[in-house]
C-alpha cells in the first residue's frame, strides 16, 4: 500500500475508532511503527489528526476528509457500486450527481450515453464529464466553493436545484443509521437536501463500511431513498431492516432480478 493510500485508510479507521495507538495501527496495517509514525506526521501536518503520547486521535474539526483522500478508500467496492449504478441510467435521462467519491467513479462509465442531462455541484465531476467523447448537457449551480470537497454549496446552489426537476439523483453518504437515515460529516449538507427534493428517484451509493455509522448531519430519512447500491459486506440484519423501510437493496455482483 502506498503512503497516500495508507494515510487515507488511517483516517477511515480513525473515523470508526476515534483514536488508536501506533502499535495498534502498525498491526492493523501490517507495517512498522516507524512507517506509521511517518504517516501520522504527514496527517498531523495536514491538520486531520492530533498526535498523542504513543497514539493518535482524529481531529474533530477535520472529521470529513478531503475528496482526494476519500477516493483512495475502498476503491474496488466504489467502482463496482458505480458500475451497477450506471445500469439505472438511460439515454434521455436527466440526473443529479452529488460530490461524493463513490459517485465520481460513475463518470468514466457515462461515455456511451449521448443524450443525458447532468447537474452536479462537483468541480471534479464537471471536469471529468467535459473530457468524455459524447453529447451531454452539463448544468452546474453557483454558490460558495468548498475546497475540501471541490464542490459548490450555499443558498445559491440550493436555489438552483429548486428550479429543476430531475429523473434520478445518485448520492453518496458518510453513514447510514436506521433511525436517523442518511448522514454526513459535511457541515454544508443542505445542498444535498435540495438535491433530494429535486429528484423523482433517489439512488444511494454506499459501501458496507457506512452501515450503522451516524455522522452529525442528517441529509434525509430512509423514506426518501428508493434504491440502495452496496457491496456484499452488508449484514443480513441491516439488509432486512433497509428493505423493511421500503428500500430496494442492490448488492453488487449478485443477480437482483
Amino acid at each position: 500500500m502506498k503512503p497516500r493510500q495508507r494515510q487515507a485508510a488511517i483516517l477511515e479507521h480513525l473515523q470508526k475508532q476515534g483514536k488508536s495507538s501506533v502499535e495498534e495501527l502498525a498491526q492493523f496495517f501490517a507495517t512498522t511503527g516507524t512507517t506509521i509514525r511517518k504517516d501520522l506526521v504527514s496527517l498531523e501536518n495536514a491538520g486531520t489528526v492530533i498526535r498523542t503520547y504513543g497514539g493518535v486521535m482524529l481531529n474533530k474539526d477535520e472529521a470529513d476528509p478531503p475528496i482526494d483522500h476519500k477516493t483512495l478508500i475502498n476503491t474496488r467496492q466504489k467502482k463496482e457500486i458505480a458500475h451497477t449504478a450506471v445500469g439505472f441510467i438511460q439515454d434521455g435521462d436527466s440526473i443529479i450527481l452529488d460530490a461524493g467519491s463513490t459517485v465520481l467513479q460513475m463518470v468514466p462509465l457515462l461515455e456511451h450515453f449521448n443524450n443525458i442531462t447532468v447537474m452536479t455541484n462537483s468541480l471534479h465531476i464537471v471536469n471529468a464529464l467535459s473530457e468524455l467523447d459524447n453529447e451531454q448537457t452539463i448544468l452546474m449551480p453557483g454558490g460558495t466553493f468548498r475546497k475540501k470537497s471541490a464542490s459548490f454549496h450555499g443558498q445559491l446552489a440550493e436555489n438552483a436545484f429548486e428550479h429543476f426537476s430531475f429523473d434520478k439523483l445518485f448520492m453518496g453518504t458518510d453513514g447510514i443509521d436506521l433511525n436517523a437515515g442518511v448522514t454526513t460529516f459535511n457541515e454544508v449538507f443542505t445542498v444535498s437536501k435540495a438535491m433530494c427534493n429535486a429528484a423523482r428517484q433517489v439512488i444511494l451509493m454506499a459501501d458496507s463500511t457506512k452501515f450503522g455509522r451516524k455522522s452529525p448531519n442528517v441529509v434525509c430519512g430512509l423514506d426518501q431513498v428508493d434504491i440502495l447500491i452496496t457491496d456484499n459486506g452488508i449484514s443480513p440484519e441491516f439488509h432486512k431492516a433497509l428493505e423493511d423501510s421500503g428500500i430496494k437493496v442492490i448488492i453488487t455482483g449478485e443477480n437482483n432480478e
